[in-house]
């Protein structure tokens, strides 16, 4: 049985999403984080925001967009400082924060807002090198008929990997004492502001 062209692309897509997505780095430890004093509903959603960037820049890798790209990578400078001053700046508020963690085995079932989307989002952009990665990718893979398929892929694969990550996390927080979810508020803190650091310094 021959697989369709456009369901092969989709699923190659999707892998790449899922890989560029899976490495745990600042993003990663935002979600966590946000999922275990939030629930599932706020870490997801901070991943879809790094889902729609990472698609966004496959986009415009697959549709050749060179303008774009030489864009992007002029103001790569600008756009790291700004990415590193908000990591700075959501470690520090991590670990300035007193608010009590919520109960154990519960969650602060506050509604998430746009800011957990958003904010994942600004801050995927920030690392415009990840247009070379898809690019370079995308080159390996010869022309692409069907680029708007190949990038929901993309979208689809990362989608997965934060909905993983989040699950788990969720299923997590309900095991684990007020006093852990407060070190592990501090720990994110001071990940996140270390993160923001080296962006700013290196």
């Amino acid at each position: 049985m021959t697989v369709p062209g456009d369901v092969l692309l989709f699923f190659r897509g999707a892998i790449l999403g899922f890989s560029i997505a899976a490495p745990v780095g600042p993003i990663g430890i935002l979600c966590i984080r946000r999922t275990l004093e939030g629930g599932f509903r706020s870490g997801f959603l901070s991943g879809l925001g790094a889902a729609t960037a990472d698609g966004l820049y496959g986009l415009a890798a697959a549709l050749g967009l060179a303008a774009l790209s030489s864009f992007l990578l002029e103001w790569n400078g600008p756009l790291r400082t700004g990415g590193g001053l908000f990591l700075l700046y959501l470690g520090l508020r991590s670990l300035l924060d007193r608010s009590a963690p919520p109960a154990e085995g519960q969650h602060a079932r506050s509604a998430p807002g746009k800011g957990d989307y958003f904010s994942t989002f600004f801050l995927t952009l920030t690392n415009p090198m990840t247009i070379l990665s898809f690019s370079a990718i995308f080159t390996g893979l010869g022309p692409v008929l069907s680029p708007w398929v190949l990038v929901a892929g993309v979208f689809s694969g990362s989608a997965s990997w934060w909905l993983i990550l989040c699950g788990t996390a969720d299923r997590l927080g309900t095991m684990i004492s007020p006093a852990a979810l407060l070190w592990i508020r501090r720990g994110s803190g001071i990940l996140l502001a270390s993160f923001g650091l080296s962006v700013l310094l290196f």
